[in-house]
């Protein structure tokens, strides 16, 4: 019995968890608006990908309009089919005429969903390509050629419900077809649905404006440096937040036992991050009193919750909530940064641990999807061995650095330094939408 979706973002949902191997790609979601535009924003969301649409044109022989020669795209790609160019006898100027009314209508719906933002750059980018279902896969086939021609490195056209001979036919296009549903007896991509209502242009324009994880004005985002306490799970935690004016990303650090958010390490590493345009959270991960307690120093789940609640605090906040994020721990802190990194639908994008306790995360270490480093001192041998055990657990792009004659606190002459150059060289990296994973 083939599955019907209560709605397109059920659907998204559906399709996000088959997608979930893609995370360790870094992908860009494209969107087929409109009906697409609600099931990739669900898929963006579980993979902390950016989230575009990629709007496409098919160009109609004149007398037969339904029969396509080729596409077109942003960015000036034209595609043509040059067979069927010559068996339909079009000549240049019936071309140049197509071309120009449908040149006409994308750039007016391009205008109407992103508005003056810029496309998301694909070249060299795995590009995930979705829509609410596929009938002919006609369009689909033209996006998949443009985004080609844009400099794709790989492309997975991913859709809830096709008919089977679609399916097989744009499989030789794109790099990987990913489909739920592929029942025979298709008829029409709304019978899949029970609520197929029509995705409107408003509602296209607000998902992207909700969704996409880029900031598309940088020079628009004010400097912030201020106290804040932030609410999470019947506690109010302490913290300061300071982000520069055209900043990346913010870092939120996770401190380790013994320390709280005034750590001179701690600050003096933030303030290295913040001459490079990084913005950071420090925050007490306990209260006062939870603090006596030391078992809570321990508590990686309990911290780890904390750190979710405090990423999740962020996104909230006008003029710092799309930033990307990262987490940057030190010893306890550590682990726990790793174990919120690896809860399901947590959007951080990198990890840094600084003489941190990794092995903590336990067997979350696997879960963990976004590019880790650890960074140990070299004379801190015990610590040193903990995180190159944690490290074989770790299936994510990582690295552990070794910083020479370093102890655990990072003390001597240089080495704190050091530190803040290889952590802010990791976040530059790794960071923004659109970086390598």
């Amino acid at each position: 019995m083939s599955m019907v979706f209560k709605d397109r973002e059920e659907a998204g949902r559906r399709l996000a968890e088959r997608l979930a191997p893609l995370r360790d790609e870094q992908p860009v979601v494209l969107a087929l608006p409109r009906g697409g535009v609600p099931v990739a924003a669900e898929v963006a969301r579980a993979l902390g990908a950016p989230l575009d649409v990629i709007v496409v044109r098919k160009l109609g022989v004149p007398f037969q309009r339904e029969l396509g020669f080729g596409a077109i795209g942003e960015g000036g790609v034209c595609i043509l089919d040059a067979d069927l160019v010559r068996r339909a006898g079009l000549t240049d100027r019936d071309i140049a005429s197509v071309r120009a009314d449908e040149e006409q209508e994308l750039a007016r719906r391009v205008q109407l969903y992103r508005g003056d933002w810029p496309p998301i750059p694909i070249s060299g980018r795995t590009v995930v390509i979705i829509d609410d279902g596929l009938a002919t896969g006609s369009t689909a086939h033209a996006a998949i050629q443009v985004a080609r021609a844009h400099g794709a490195r790989r492309i997975v056209l991913a859709v809830p419900v096709a008919p089977p001979e679609t399916v097989r036919e744009l499989g030789a296009v794109a790099d990987e077809v990913i489909c739920l549903e592929t029942p025979p007896d298709f008829e029409a991509v709304g019978r899949w649905y029970r609520n197929f209502t029509q995705t409107s242009d408003d509602e296209v324009a607000e998902a992207l404006r909700r969704d996409v994880v880029t900031d598309p004005d940088p020079a628009q985002r004010p400097g912030i440096d201020r106290e804040v306490v932030i609410p999470i799970d019947g506690v109010s935690l302490e913290g300061h937040l300071a982000v520069p004016e055209r900043a990346i990303g913010v870092v939120l650090f996770a401190h380790g036992s013994g320390s709280s958010r005034h750590s001179p390490r701690n600050q003096s590493v933030a303030r290295a991050l913040f001459e490079r345009g990084l913005g950071s959270l420090l925050f007490d991960l306990l209260t006062p009193e939870e603090s006596d307690d030391r078992r809570n120093v321990f508590d990686i789940e309990l911290l780890g919750e904390r750190l979710l609640g405090a990423t999740e605090w962020i996104g909230e906040q006008t003029n710092v909530g799309k930033l990307p994020c990262g987490y940057l721990g030190a010893s306890t802190g550590g682990g726990a940064a790793l174990w919120a990194a690896a809860a399901p639908g947590n959007n951080v994008r990198a990890v840094v641990s600084r003489g941190g306790r990794p092995d903590l995360a336990g067997p979350r270490l696997a879960d963990v999807r976004c590019p880790t480093l650890l960074i140990v001192g070299g004379a801190d041998r015990e610590v040193l061995e903990l995180n190159r055990a944690a490290a074989a657990h770790l299936r994510c792009h990582h690295y552990v650095a070794i910083v020479p004659r370093a102890t655990h606190l990072f003390e001597e002459p240089g080495t704190l330094e050091e530190v803040a150059g290889l952590a802010g060289d990791w976040f530059e990296e790794f960071l923004p939408i659109g970086s390598p994973n």
